[in-house]
């Protein structure tokens, strides 16, 4: 999807829900968007919380979770957490545990139906137990830290930032983005938990998991870590489609507004969305613009892109890309891991810089 000065100029949809003999996707199918989670979510959450003076970037995870009080983690900055230079490990296999030596599920943790001491869905007819979740804070707290200001991409950043949202919001991520920004702005399709909202034949499936959950995953969220939380995490969890997500960067782009409302300021856009760190791309969450990309061998997003460019990827095969510069907004779904991580034909093609540039060159004539 593309859309140049406030009007969508190119929306199509391309494939299968779930490859052969199975139905067309549309431009209202939901796609998991994987790490788009922790912009679209989060970092738009933490944007509003700081602008009503209830959080502060410059405090430390200490001041906002209690659990974490104790730990040396409770001393880490927001903004690092942000900008991913915490030093925090990054990625835990919370899964792992919930599997026998063989590899199959133990039934101790995860049933078949829910009961009231097993409320987190996994998937249709895998619940798991609710005092999992300690068990993931004790994995996160225990984990190992590197040294603090060096670049380390790390989901346990966004996991903490989500569990701050809910904290000092009282309700979980879904709750408080659906009445702070999906609700208001007509989102319909985007949150988490998407089979609460839509039909499984609408959702495009993700993996055949041969490691966690052994099934088809369409309809719960294919990040094995989000799954663990019951599919609502800082850091992965959310879904949409096209024109949905575009709602909320054209939002951004318009400096907080959209139709007649007012959600965030221009000022904590410009913060967040503006390069944060003497070592990296980064903003305060959002993405950039690689800084040497005029130079580059391996441009990102993509040659063409400028400075003022935010948004995010996902490893489910999705992006977002907004530009200020050119009122330009890009967003491509798809379901890359589908039916393997391992095909590795997405990543080789390069998909979606090469449409990205495309898009820049077409401006251009």
């Amino acid at each position: 999807m593309v859309a140049k000065n406030n009007q969508i100029v190119f929306n199509k949809s391309y494939g299968t829900i779930a490859g052969a003999q199975s139905p067309q996707v549309t431009n209202a199918t939901l796609y998991d968007l994987a790490s788009m989670t922790k912009t679209s979510a989060t970092t738009v959450a933490i944007m509003k919380l700081v602008e009503e003076g209830k959080v502060d970037i410059e405090k430390t995870i200490g001041d906002y979770l209690p659990w974490v009080v104790g730990n040396s983690k409770a001393k880490i900055r927001l903004k690092d957490l942000l900008i991913h230079e915490a030093g925090l490990y990054p990625y835990i296999k919370f899964y792992e545990s919930l599997l026998n030596p063989d590899g199959s599920i133990n039934s101790k943790w995860i049933v078949p139906v829910q009961d009231a001491a097993h409320q987190l869905m996994v998937t249709p007819g895998k619940y798991l137990a609710n005092h999992w979740m300690d068990s993931i804070r004790m994995k996160i707290l225990n984990s190992p830290v590197t040294t603090p200001g060096k670049y380390v991409y790390s989901d346990n950043d966004f996991i903490f930032l989500g569990n701050i949202v809910e904290q000092v919001t009282g309700m979980n991520l879904q709750d408080y983005c659906t009445k702070t920004f999906y609700g208001p702005m007509q989102m319909r399709s985007t949150g988490f938990l998407p089979l609460e909202r839509a039909d499984k034949s609408n959702i495009a499936a993700t993996e055949l998991d041969n490691y966690f959950r052994n099934e088809l995953i369409q309809g719960s969220v294919h990040d094995e870590g989000a799954s663990t939380m019951g599919g609502i995490a800082g850091h992965a969890g959310l879904f949409s489609n096209a024109t949905d997500i575009a709602k909320l960067y054209m939002m951004l782009l318009n400096g907080g507004q959209w139709d007649g409302q007012s959600y965030l300021k221009p000022s904590t856009i410009n913060l967040f969305t503006s390069y944060q760190s003497a070592t990296s791309r980064r903003g305060l969450g959002f993405d950039k613009t690689a800084r040497d990309n005029a130079s580059s061998k391996d441009p990102y997003p993509s040659l063409s892109a400028p400075p003022s460019v935010f948004g995010h990827t996902g490893f489910t095969g999705t992006c977002v890309w907004a530009d200020p510069d050119n009122q330009l907004l890009y967003v491509f779904l798809s379901n890359r891991v589908y039916p393997t991580r391992d095909n590795k034909a997405f990543s080789t093609l390069n998909l979606r810089a090469k449409i990205q540039e495309q898009i820049y060159q077409a401006i251009k004539k």
